[in-house]
């Protein structure tokens, strides 16, 4: 899978739908940086990926309120 594959997909959504996305990545970021802080992350790449997912989801609202 290339790297513009997950972007597209998101830019097909609405954006109501990535408002929600944000949201809830938003807290999936907030709950692992507490977690990790404690010492409970297993999985630490979780915390970038998420990270990265929610870039994506913020760009894609930028693009579409750009229209």
């Amino acid at each position: 899978m290339s790297k513009q594959q997950p972007f597209n997909e998101l830019a097909g959504k609405s954006a109501e739908e990535l408002a929600q996305m944000e949201a809830d990545l938003a807290a999936k970021r907030f709950t692992l940086r507490f977690q990790h802080a404690v010492g409970q992350v297993e999985n630490t790449s979780e915390i970038r990926k998420t990270r990265r997912e929610l870039a994506r989801v913020k760009t894609a609202l930028q693009m579409k309120s750009a229209k």
